[in-house]
């Protein structure tokens, strides 16, 4: 083949390669600006059954409940755990108190969640006429056993909030993996303005609780198999 035949191939070769690469540049920034809006479509391995924290048994309400609230720890990026509204954490030396500092966050109508949001939650799950079904992770909590068997009142609870933002844990015996526990629903705060304003409707539809976490979750009632997540704005 004449070398100049070869060489004008071998250039406009070039030429449509770089055209084809301007292009697909072109068109991803393209994608880019004109896309304000992001949907995420996913599919679920069953409906959820409840929006109460004290109350999942199912993977499904466990992990709307996760998403649309926050506890003292949480599971970030790889698996990772890490502090949520838990700002510090101290230990006390034989391990039997914990005590946490909060950080400054909102529930979904704007009001502050504070130590006292922690304290309702807790002693409302280990109360046994709430019915938690897994109440018993709180085993090593002071006196859970002793009021889950009913032997103590639920106010016995060895939990404390001091002023607003100080949680304090007191513990019968070491729970070393006990921050692990913490991202599990049944140790998430609840206001107990809400829970005693809905009463019996308290978590069987979107529009009875109350978020603090990364999103809301709407346009959910119980037996519908569908619903959706909303950014929070007021989440910290």
């Amino acid at each position: 083949m004449n070398i100049k035949i070869r060489n004008s191939l071998f250039i406009n070769t070039i030429v449509i390669a770089l055209l084809l690469v301007l292009s697909a540049c072109s068109n991803s920034s393209k994608s880019t600006t004109t896309s304000t809006k992001k949907v995420l479509n996913w599919m679920q391995t069953s409906e959820i059954t409840t929006l109460d924290p004290s109350l999942p048994m199912d993977t499904a309400s466990e992990s709307q409940i996760i998403d649309s609230n926050e506890g003292l720890f949480r599971y970030g990026n790889k698996n990772k755990l890490e502090k949520g509204l838990a700002k510090t954490e101290t230990v006390s030396k034989n391990g039997l108190t914990r005590t946490y500092t909060l950080r400054k966050s909102k529930w979904s109508n704007g009001q502050s969640v504070t130590a006292k949001d922690f304290v309702y939650g807790w002693k409302r799950t280990v109360d046994p006429k709430t019915g938690s079904q897994y109440s018993y992770l709180f085993s090593g909590v002071k006196n859970a056993d002793a009021i889950m068997a009913g032997k103590k009142d639920y106010d016995s609870l060895g939990v404390k909030s001091i002023g607003k933002y100080k949680f304090v844990v007191h513990f019968d015996k070491r729970v070393p993996y006990f921050d692990q526990l913490l991202t599990k629903p049944y140790f998430f705060p609840e206001n107990e303005k809400a829970v005693k304003k809905y009463g019996s409707k308290y978590g069987t539809s979107s529009k009875y609780v109350l978020s603090n976490g990364p999103y809301n979750l709407v346009n959910w009632n119980s037996g519908k198999n569908s619903w959706k997540l909303e950014k929070n704005k007021y989440y910290w």
